[in-house]
């Protein structure tokens, strides 16, 4: 690894070893980039100047702090939104110190935004399959069989295996035809093996015989109508779609499905663990979000049916 003189270069620095080292999604990168980015650009304002590796070690947590009041104020972020930026700056000033021997304990020492407790929203138990089902239908805008096919098959490996569509869209050849397990590479490449239920490998089967693009052993299943790799966009559509015919809110979203999977195997008795490593999580903690959800929807259901509430 080269030595960087300027902030810019150390986190080119910083995106390659996220990419080689870290094996985080080109997403993940860039919202580190984005993040780090703004506060160089900050930087340059604030010192004056293009901002080298040596500036960064003298900072304070005073700067930091600027910096997200700038955010803040001027760029009306919101405190979620800024929590990641935060949190972002935090793993990059990681890498200063282990990689780069550019330790700013100093800078680190700011009180992060607090982000909003927010809940997941899945979609009710009687609602989620109904979207699957009308995904395969169609709405008569005359689509392919094999599209139809595709639609559903997605839906279902969102919403009866709890996987992100990124997971799914990533699935190729070799998993094909389905089989009561699937080997997942999920977030920084981490493997975890999810049961796949009997009709969701009955989907994934149906569309793989139906696709009249074959898929090699390395090549993604999920194609576009001309034969590419499917745009995530695209199913991100489909749902938008979907919530529309079935009267549902904007966060009926594709990643709704996964937070249903979730939330109704734990209303239906699933224990926490278990569900942790369904998803996988790296930690219980995530995972301990859906216990809110449970409980709101317990306390709802009190409050509608106890005969003093």
């Amino acid at each position: 690894m080269s030595t960087p003189h300027t902030a810019r270069e150390a986190l080119q620095e910083f995106s390659i070893w996220l990419e080689t080292e870290r094996r985080a999604s080109p997403m993940t990168i860039e919202a580190y980039q984005r993040d780090i980015g703004n506060f160089i650009g900050f930087l340059v304002e604030h010192l004056g100047g293009e901002p080298h590796v040596s500036d960064l070690k003298s900072l304070t947590r005073h700067d930091v702090v600027a910096w997200l009041a700038r955010r803040r104020s001027q760029d009306n972020l919101a405190a979620s939104s800024r929590a990641r930026a935060a949190s972002s700056l935090r793993a990059f000033y990681r890498f200063l110190d282990r990689r780069l021997d550019s330790a700013n304990a100093k800078a680190m020492m700011f009180e992060s935004p607090r982000r909003p407790h927010r809940l997941p929203r899945p979609l009710p138990e009687k609602i989620a399959p109904q979207t699957i089902e009308m995904a395969g239908e169609g709405d008569g805008d005359d689509a392919p069989a094999w599209v139809l096919a595709r639609d559903a098959a997605i839906l279902s490996l969102l919403y009866g295996a709890g996987l992100r569509l990124s997971e799914a869209l990533a699935l190729t050849g070799k998993d094909v035809p389905a089989s009561e397990q699937l080997r997942v590479f999920g977030k920084g490449r981490k493997v975890r093996i999810v049961p796949l239920i009997r009709a969701v490998r009955e989907a994934v089967n149906e569309y793989a015989k139906l696709c009249p693009y074959p898929s090699a052993p390395d090549e993604q299943i999920f194609r576009g109508e001309k034969g590419g790799p499917l745009n995530p966009r695209m199913v991100q559509r489909l749902m938008e779609k979907l919530r529309h015919r079935l009267g549902l809110p904007e966060t009926a979203t594709p990643h709704a499905l996964r937070h249903s999977f979730a939330t109704h195997l734990l209303a239906n008795g699933g224990d926490l663990r278990s569900i942790q490593a369904l998803l996988g999580h790296a930690s219980l903690s995530t995972t301990q979000i859906y216990t809110g959800v449970d409980a709101a929807r317990l306390m709802k259901v009190h409050a509608e049916s106890h005969p003093r509430a």
